[in-house]
């Protein structure tokens, strides 16, 4: 809860402002249960109208007084609430583009929407409330009581016997809630993962039928959230009714003991009338803190997950390197392993040199550690040992800045948004148009953009399903190659293209890109043939490196594979 301050200091005069006007408000009605007795108790009996009328007006201009100064309180407190937590989520959500790939796999995507989302709405619901009904209940309650103890002391006794149960109630039930929100936000984890997975595979599951498995797979999570949720909800929504309960006995209490002193002539009607009336402005108020700390538990819940994310160090260090440039080595993996897990390498004693403007094919079965390659030369993680170095330099000494603006990068599993066909290649990059359309041409995709009906003017649907998934792959290269980066990844981006389209882009690439150094990440033979050298990866390890003809001739694995796709080699 800690960070939550340092959100709301921009905001301190206006919440302080706000903070005024609602005392201002809450004081006024404390004062029309005193002035409604004072009339039946001295003005009634004199029979003047002139001062009722008078007294009456101070009536209405409190209550007038009262409802002004709330609304406008509860405006500045609704302004406030909103610019804090439009900060807030834009905080969570640029830390969480900047999380580093270890640290997104540790939170985990579903994970880290939900707290974007749903944590963030609970937060700014407690603030909401804090000012608007946090101010005023505790003002109701202690200005209740002072006034209860100033008309009746006996009675307010009687009132005040009760509220020692009902903060003992409130503590012993709000040290349960922070747990249990917090299991019902993991719960909710779970099912936003399942339904992510869901729309995103939907075609996957109409096409083998998998509707019925998929209904009972979210079932269960659904369940299982509900069931979270329904512990939650009935421990602390007991807090309500058992206040009530000693709200009520308390009430009795009161009327019992002013029945003996109206008939003993130590107080009168008109004070115990007033005196229910503040019994009912402090059970309100009672009430109010106890939905207060219903509310905390949530924010205190959702508050600890954002924080967590908040607060998670930057792993993106920078050394020092003053090592002079080198062309003729410009990607170079030194003696490189690494794990994901920390028990089983993944890459292990990987080396490799690329010269600048060279071509590097990797190619090797599923698992075998091609993507992990890629991952690792971007610095998406970070070697377990030996060295990356871009130019002759160590990649751990680049700024963020410097290194991505190095890479050109089209994945196979990549993402299209819904906008125009145009601004999906221009990523928000300073781009010219005629760059733009020299990408899509160098990418094979201009013939067919130029024939969808508005062009690069063209709308897509939300991830390009409006296109084929070869016509998806040319635009995600088109976005890699338009603004001419000094690397250029591949990684399995062309799997979807047929062998003459990919026989054109590779070709493109090496006449008009030919100063960019190109890593293509493929499946078969045919898209890294004509690579300067390949890399043949089994299980982390490099078991082939060469040109093709030389692993034709001194790697099996790899003149397996030439063989078994057999016009793959002869592609030209």
């Amino acid at each position: 809860m800690k960070f939550l301050v340092s959100y709301l200091k921009p905001f301190k005069w206006k919440m302080l402002v706000g903070f005024l006007i609602k005392v201002t408000g809450t004081v006024a009605e404390l004062f029309l249960p005193l002035i409604l007795t004072h009339i039946l108790d001295n003005v009634i009996g004199t029979l003047d109208v002139k001062n009722v009328v008078f007294f009456g007006i101070v009536m209405i201009i409190c209550a007038a007084a009262a409802c002004g100064c709330n609304i406008v309180a509860n405006r500045m407190a609704a302004k406030v609430s909103r610019d804090f937590s439009v900060k807030m989520r834009k905080d969570l959500f640029a830390r969480t583009l900047y999380l580093s790939s270890a640290d997104t796999d540790r939170f985990t995507i579903p994970s880290l929407e939900s707290r974007i989302t749903t944590d963030t709405y609970n937060v700014h619901n407690f603030v909401s409330m804090m000012q608007r009904m946090g101010v005023r209940a505790p003002i109701l309650l202690i200005g209740g009581l002072g006034i209860s103890f100033f008309m009746d002391a006996r009675l307010a006794l009687v009132m005040l016997a009760t509220l020692p149960f009902i903060f003992v109630i409130v503590y012993s039930i709000s040290r349960k809630g922070v747990p249990l929100y917090t299991k019902v936000q993991k719960s909710v984890d779970k099912m936003v993962r399942v339904v992510r997975e869901d729309t995103q595979g939907i075609r996957v599951i109409k096409a083998l039928s998998k509707n019925d498995y998929e209904n009972r797979r979210y079932d269960e999570v659904n369940i299982s959230l509900s069931k979270d949720e329904r512990r939650a909800g009935t421990i602390m929504g007991s807090l309500p009714p058992i206040m009530t309960l000693l709200m009520n006995l308390g009430i009795t209490g009161v009327v019992a003991m002013s029945a003996f002193t109206v008939e003993s002539g130590a107080s009168s009607p008109a004070t115990v009338i007033a005196f229910i009336q503040y019994f009912t402005l402090i059970s309100m108020a009672m009430m109010v803190i106890s939905r207060i700390f219903v509310m905390y538990t949530k924010c205190a819940a959702s508050a600890n997950r954002i924080a967590e994310v908040l607060e998670t160090p930057e792993s993106f260090f920078v050394t020092e390197d003053d090592s002079e440039p080198n062309s003729e080595s410009f990607i170079s993996f030194e003696n490189v392993s690494f794990s994901y897990l920390g028990r089983k390498n993944n890459l292990e004693d990987i080396s490799v040199s690329v010269p600048k403007g060279g071509t590097l094919g990797i190619i090797g079965a599923t698992g075998s550690g091609k993507s992990t390659f890629v991952k690792l030369l971007m610095r998406s993680y970070e070697a377990n040992s030996g060295s990356v170095k871009i130019n002759g330099r160590d990649i751990t000494s680049y700024t963020r800045e410097e290194l991505t603006s190095m890479f050109g990068v089209a994945l196979q599993n990549d993402f299209l948004y819904a906008d125009t066909v145009e601004e999906n290649i221009r990523f928000g990059r300073d781009i010219t148009d005629e760059e733009l359309i020299r990408g899509a041409k160098i990418a094979q995709a201009h013939d067919f953009i130029e024939e969808l009906e508005n062009g690069y003017s063209h709308i897509l649907a939300p991830k390009g399903t409006n296109l084929s998934g070869g016509q998806r792959q040319r635009l995600l290269i088109a976005r890699a190659v338009a603004a001419r980066p000094d690397i250029i990844i591949l990684d399995d981006s062309s799997s979807a293209l047929d062998y003459k389209t990919d026989a054109a882009l590779r070709k493109a690439l090496s006449t008009e890109l030919s100063g960019s150094t190109v890593i293509t990440v493929a499946q078969r033979v045919s898209s890294v043939k004509n690579c300067d050298i390949i890399l043949v990866l089994d299980n982390g390890r490099i078991i082939g490196k060469g040109t093709h003809d030389e692993l034709l001739e001194s790697c099996p694995e790899y003149r397996e594979i030439s063989d078994s796709q057999m016009g793959g080699a002869f592609v030209d």
